[in-house]
């Protein structure tokens, strides 16, 4: 009778202690995932609970989420020195050194500058004009023999690690008129991880929609096939130039840049040529024009002094 008791016992308790530990599983994870995003703004972005409307919690993407919460590859931005006085500040992305020639670009001194790091490329992002001011990176043929591997998804998100009132969000672009252009391309990324980074909207700029398919992916396409044919590594800057008073668009007032640079320096043969182009839709691929004359353009230095 004592056997058969505990196993009557036994066989009533299996299903409650199997339910009790799934709930306190569930719980732990549910527990671990809203305190993770409280407590991290990149989280919290995606998962968005920043304001705690939890109505949006049926279009939550754990993948997103997931992916994001295991990479932590960028470290949280770091302001740009004070430039004082200066006419130029010294950038450092002392977290990323590997993406520049060199030492890191000098650039005209403005307020909202940032520094930002990821896996495949490096952003110093503008809080005026919610844009990068450029984007650097490093490639050669074996990276973007592995990127013709990589499937492309467009999945666009607003860069989290900047302050709400310096970064572009989505609704900015709905409605516009204007692409989000890549200044570092998809098509370039040779990781998933580094094809996901590459939609962040700290990444684009507003773009007109032909240039952007036309005359810009024409020189995407240029530089691509001359890595492929160079000996080792490429560094490759593209950002966007702006006129005295730029047009915005959206609630944020996302400037809209005049022209788009792409320079290019090969470090093995100690060659650098720039590609200079209209953010228009007559635009049309033409010869590049030397590093000097686009410095004398932009105000930007990307590459060391020589």
């Amino acid at each position: 009778m004592a056997t058969r008791r505990t196993s009557k016992r036994s066989t009533r308790r299996k299903p409650h202690g199997r339910l009790s530990l799934r709930t306190l599983l569930f719980s732990t994870a549910a527990s671990f995932i809203f305190f993770s995003a409280f407590f991290n703004p990149k989280l919290a972005e995606l998962a968005r609970l920043a304001s705690f409307d939890l109505t949006r919690f049926e279009h939550f993407d754990l993948t997103l989420f997931a992916d994001s919460f295991l990479s932590g590859v960028a470290s949280a931005p770091e302001s740009v020195p004070k430039a004082g006085d200066a006419q130029w500040i010294q950038t450092s992305f002392k977290d990323c050194p590997e993406f520049f020639p060199g030492k890191p670009p000098a650039v005209p001194a403005a307020p909202g500058l940032r520094e930002l790091c990821f896996s495949s490329f490096a952003i110093l992002h503008s809080g005026q004009a919610k844009a990068p001011v450029f984007v650097a990176q490093r490639l050669n043929r074996r990276m973007l023999e592995q990127a013709k591997t990589l499937e492309r998804k467009d999945r666009f998100y607003p860069e989290a690690r900047l302050p709400v009132s310096e970064r572009a969000d989505l609704d900015d672009y709905r409605g516009s008129g204007y692409s989000r252009g890549h200044m570092a391309p998809a098509a370039d990324m040779h990781t998933p991880e580094a094809m996901a980074q590459s939609f962040s909207l700290a990444n684009m700029v507003p773009q007109d929609q032909r240039h952007n398919s036309g005359a810009w992916s024409k020189i995407e396409q240029d530089t691509r096939k001359y890595i492929m044919r160079a000996k080792g590594d490429v560094y490759v800057f593209t950002g966007p130039v702006y006129g005295n008073r730029p047009k915005r668009i959206g609630e944020g007032r996302v400037a809209v840049p005049t022209h788009l640079f792409k320079v290019v320096y090969d470090a093995t043969t100690g060659r650098s040529w720039v590609h200079f182009q209209e953010n228009s839709p007559t635009a049309k691929a033409g010869p590049p024009i030397s590093y000097e004359s686009f410095v004398a353009r932009s105000g930007v230095r990307v590459l060391p002094e020589r």
